[in-house]
């Protein structure tokens, strides 16, 4: 085994350990993260060789890079001893390559002199082959992590790592986070999903080449997109046909998909009521991901009416001689619809349509006054894998992802939101959850 050292992006540190869990349950590698520290972007991790820490990182939203760690230590002079006792096998690997040295301080940094006289005091290594900024073989890279004093200020590194880059992330190679910011992004709505997350949330669900992706409330396509991206063949419904073909001009939910090149990757959107699937049954979905609506902005409505007598007698409405509903400008009716239904719902057509081990993962609302372990609705056939928050102003919402298990697995069925009777989250919202939850 071989020590590496993973820095991390400074971005939901409760969701980084997560992502390198899934990351490594893809490639099938056996690591420990459980020294993982939220405060810190530096983990040491061991691992078989170069290539498992490529097949690590190389997709990670949440990381920047990883590097072979050859020494570390509080002060220079330790890290200088350790290279020279223990290193030598590497120096002679690497003393005829090209190469450069960089930098990456947490909580502080060296100035451009200071640098000099660091890089300077390595010159024991004796590479012999040329410096390289734009194009080196390899990088080799000091890592600190500062003591902070008063006013902010930086005094010295309190620890220093130094090690050989080996990978860095889809995040830092390819700048993937601002590639698919929504602000950059030629179609997009109220409720379109942010970038970042949205491709930490296919990481976790495991999205892979050639995998079918639905997204049963596709909005704009922000997962659609981002799961195509990471290989996925997607394919998307949503409730309201003007978000699927846009509200004005000639932008879209494929125009989207072409802007980014992914369009190859497109499947196809459907107009369709998630509670009454049009799906085929032995259409083969591998991975669900979605960000349901959470009836914040408008109630929730699916497909009927409230009164069903009512209805049932304006069944044969005739307009300009034609059954109302078989005219292409009906209006079908809509009638109210609690989260608590929508996810149950989902988690039951989920364990249905799911192959053994295939993925859900979706985005759910709670008040942070109401919400115990309970609320999390659970599934007899679906294994909750992850429970993730991103917290707000005295609100959150929960990245749940489960797994679809075979027979052998027994779980159970709950309901916590209707069994609680938590229904009223969009009222609560817009009064700034100040009234008791109940």
């Amino acid at each position: 085994m071989k020590e590496y050292l993973i820095l991390f992006a400074q971005a939901h540190p409760n969701f980084r350990q997560a992502e390198l869990e899934s990351l490594a349950s893809i490639n099938k590698i056996s690591v420990d993260l459980s020294h993982h520290d939220e405060t810190k972007p530096f983990l040491k991790i061991s691992l078989n060789n170069d290539d498992e820490a490529k097949q690590l990182i190389s997709r990670s939203i949440l990381t920047r890079a990883i590097y072979e760690l050859w020494a570390e230590g509080t002060t220079y002079e330790e890290l200088h001893e350790q290279i020279k006792e223990n290193c030598q096998d590497y120096i002679e690997i690497y003393s005829h390559c090209s190469f450069k040295f960089q930098f990456e301080g947490y909580k502080g940094k060296q100035t451009n002199s200071s640098k000099v006289k660091t890089i300077e005091s390595f010159k024991y290594l004796d590479f012999k082959g040329k410096i390289d900024l734009k194009n080196a073989d390899e990088t080799f890279t000091v890592l600190e992590d500062y003591e902070v004093i008063q006013e902010g200020k930086s005094k010295k590194p309190i620890y220093i790592w130094f090690g050989r880059q080996v990978e860095l992330s889809e995040r830092t190679k390819n700048n993937l986070v601002e590639v698919f910011d929504l602000k950059k992004r030629g179609y997009i709505g109220t409720t379109s999903f942010e970038a970042e997350l949205s491709l930490v949330t296919c990481n976790l669900a495991q999205v892979q080449k050639g995998s079918i992706v639905y997204d049963p409330f596709a909005g704009t396509g922000s997962f659609m997109v981002t799961a195509a991206y990471f290989g996925g063949v997607a394919i998307g419904s949503d409730i309201d046909v003007r978000m699927l073909n846009g509200k004005n001009g000639p932008q879209n939910i494929k125009t989207n998909f072409k802007d980014y090149g992914l369009y190859s990757q497109f499947l196809d959107i459907l107009t369709m009521d998630f509670t009454h699937n049009a799906l085929r049954d032995d259409f083969v979905i591998d991975t669900i991901v979605c960000d349901p609506p959470y009836g914040v902005r408008e109630g929730l409505r699916v497909l009927g009416a409230k009164d069903e007598e009512k209805a049932a007698g304006r069944e044969h409405n005739i307009v300009e001689g034609e059954i109302a509903h078989l005219r292409r400008d009906f209006v079908a009716p809509k009638k109210p619809y609690e989260l608590s239904d929508m996810l149950h719902d989902l988690l039951e057509f989920a364990s249905k349509r799911l192959p053994i081990g295939g993925r859900l993962a979706f985005w759910m609302p709670t008040a942070d006054d109401d919400f115990n372990d309970t609320i999390i609705p659970q599934h007899q056939n679906l294994k909750l894998n992850f429970n993730l928050v991103q917290n707000f102003n005295k609100w959150s919402r929960r990245l749940l992802v489960y797994i679809k298990m075979d027979e052998s697995y027994i779980g159970e069925t709950t309901d916590g939101l209707k069994e609680l009777n938590i229904k009223n989250f969009r009222e609560r919202y817009f009064k700034k959850f100040s009234e008791q939850s109940r």
